[in-house]
């Protein structure tokens, strides 16, 4: 019985994996599959660099009257590089705000070294203006 290393998962899966955590609130489990010196950077925002201040963003975001889910329409990967195709949700009190997101995710040693979303604010405007009139019409 050789005790051989444990090989990282599929990048797909870790991806997959990290957004289910997200969902869920799971902050600690998303951290967990990110690399310490992880780049995360969104279209017209600052980058954030390193899993302390990344976990701090997503910690501060974690509250009980904001949420996020994402729908994924496409993922694929070649090698460690995993590209999305989704649509992100934030939620802020009643309001959900829908947008389109590609994302590009590199992965070292079965861990998240870059999350780079790419959208746009048009887009995110547009997925305001309709969360907060579909939120006022629920009323």
């Amino acid at each position: 019985m050789t005790d051989e290393p444990e090989l990282p998962e599929n990048p797909v899966t870790v991806v997959r994996e990290f957004f289910a955590a997200m969902e869920l609130g799971s902050v600690d489990e998303a951290l967990d599959l990110l690399d310490p010196d992880i780049v995360w950077k969104n279209t017209g925002l600052p980058t954030v660099r390193g899993k302390q201040r990344v976990g701090g963003l997503l910690r501060g975001l974690n509250r009980p009257q904001l949420g996020f889910a994402a729908d994924m329409h496409h993922i694929a990967a070649d090698g460690d590089i995993v590209l999305t195709d989704r649509t992100d949700f934030l939620r802020a009190g009643p309001v959900t705000i829908g947008f389109w997101v590609t994302g590009t995710f590199e992965l070292r040693d079965g861990r998240i070294v870059l999350w780079d979303d790419h959208f746009s604010m048009g887009n995110v405007l547009r997925g305001t203006v309709v969360g907060a009139a579909k939120a006022v019409l629920r009323r």
